[in-house]
């Protein structure tokens, strides 16, 4: 799967003048997801990324979801996951979906639980990108569950402790 990355203000480029490559951060994200995710290990997909500001996610919010509110990430699937379980591996590419990331309110978040913005954003990316690959934790409980237990898995392969608290 390959990423389309677009980084826009207010994302910095450093962080507590830490240099921060947010291009980086969503490509590790991807590699651990694919290894608890193998559909979408998949060279025809690919996914758009988009790292902005509230003020644009809260457009985007209102426009598409019927919500006057910025969120943390957006995520618009253009695949069925049934489709995504079917598709093989040769063809054109395929479009999976695409992703918006609003940094006010990462950075608030990341601050609120105590991690670093950077582990905050792995979470939302891994997260947006299980919402284009079809699964949804709002729909009932083992749902959510499955999914968080897939987000826990894919960033402790890139050292980022359960977002969701200790797990055994």
């Amino acid at each position: 799967m390959d990423l389309e990355i677009d980084i826009e203000a207010p994302w910095p480029a450093s962080i507590d003048g830490v240099a921060t490559d947010w291009a980086d951060i969503a490509e590790a994200a991807l590699e651990a997801l694919v290894q608890v995710a193998p559909e979408l290990d998949n060279p025809r997909l690919l996914a758009s990324l988009l790292f902005t500001s509230d003020a644009e996610v809260h457009v985007l919010n209102r426009e598409w979801r019927a919500k006057d509110k910025p969120t943390n990430v957006l995520s618009f699937p253009m695949l069925e996951r049934a489709d995504l379980l079917d598709l093989a591996p040769d063809g054109p590419p395929e479009m999976l979906g695409d992703l918006a990331l609003a940094f006010e309110t990462c950075a608030r978040e990341a601050e609120e639980k105590g991690v670093p913005v950077a582990h905050h954003a792995s979470h939302l990316i891994v997260h947006g990108l299980l919402h284009l690959a079809g699964l949804d934790h709002e729909i009932s409980d083992e749902d959510a569950e499955a999914m968080e237990a897939l987000e826990t898995k894919a960033l402790a392969l890139i050292g980022i402790a359960d977002p969701y608290g200790d797990r055994t």
